[in-house]
């Protein structure tokens, strides 16, 4: 690593680092540190290519993961090292929910969609969630402020997989000036019309159908209209999820058709809800992210 890089991430810094390792040309780091939005301690992982190391500003793409995972999911799976390093990309990997002890009892939960890991990027507004589980504002302030201010950062897309496909297409439609681009990889495309979202939301929400609707992705881009130039979405045609109507794929289409917001939907024959899938499309979504940025 260049030595005045790692000086400057050193002094007076708010993470700590946890892990370096070099990854083709690059390296992947992992960092952890105290936040204020979900008063717990939190983690993530970021690619930086040597360009970055080196200091200078390169793209970044945020990738928001899916239940029960955390940063390693992606980190260890996806295999988008190479492609960032070719690019010169740096890609975040966030946590999905707040992990602390006292967070997870708090919010004792042990259905998967809806406890510890499966925050869907909002923040809630009731007991007990509303203390610790307040993920909009983590990611689109805290940690959105915090990689800026760390890390040799040009621009920012941001993407994700199933809840957190859902929560990049909620996130970029509601905060448009903070993300140069969107993608979505099997995302939760209608949350609010999906058993998983409204047992989630029931939690987090109460009975107040507006603040639903305010965290549903579709509704959300309906309501402010087109603000990419093109998103793209990757969907496994022999996803599980998406037969039993979790994932409301057809909603997304419908709703850019309203918004006037240009779409690319693909239909990936075969293809499952599994890291398999996201290893076989990463690179597209990679690509789309810098070609956006590009043009930023």
């Amino acid at each position: 690593m260049n030595n005045s890089y790692k000086h400057s991430l050193s002094t007076n810094s708010k993470i700590e680092q946890i892990s370096v390792n070099r990854c083709f040309d690059g390296e992947q780091h992992y960092y952890c540190h105290e936040s204020t939005a979900t008063k717990t301690p939190m983690t993530f992982s970021i690619y930086l290519p040597d360009e970055a190391l080196a200091g200078r500003r390169c793209p970044a793409v945020l990738y928001l993961s899916g239940l029960t995972c955390n940063a390693d999911n992606v980190t260890h799976k996806a295999h988008f090292q190479q492609k960032c390093s070719e690019l010169g990309m740096i890609f975040i990997a966030p946590d999905t929910s707040p992990r602390s002890h006292d967070a997870h009892d708090v919010a004792n939960d042990e259905r998967y969609f809806v406890g510890q890991g499966a925050s869907y990027y909002v923040d809630a507004t009731q007991a007990p969630w509303v203390e610790h589980f307040n993920m909009q504002s983590y990611i689109v302030d805290e940690l959105y402020d915090l990689l800026r201010s760390e890390f040799p950062i040009d621009s920012i897309g941001i993407t994700g997989h199933s809840m957190g496909g859902h929560g990049a297409l909620l996130l970029g439609f509601k905060f448009p000036s903070k993300f140069v681009s969107v993608s979505a990889l099997s995302p939760v495309c209608a949350a609010s019309e999906s058993a998983w979202g409204q047992a989630a939301y029931t939690e987090y929400f109460g009975d107040d159908k507006s603040l639903w609707a305010q965290a549903d992705a579709s509704q959300m881009i309906v309501e402010v209209g087109q603000q990419y130039a093109s998103i793209l979405v990757d969907q496994g045609a022999a996803d599980n999820f998406l037969a039993e109507g979790q994932l409301q794929t057809p909603k997304l289409q419908a709703a850019c058709e309203k918004a006037k917001q240009p779409l690319t939907l693909r239909y990936q024959a075969g293809h499952d809800h599994s890291y398999y899938f996201i290893q076989t499309v990463i690179n597209d979504h990679i690509e789309h992210h810098w070609r956006m940025a590009q043009m930023g």
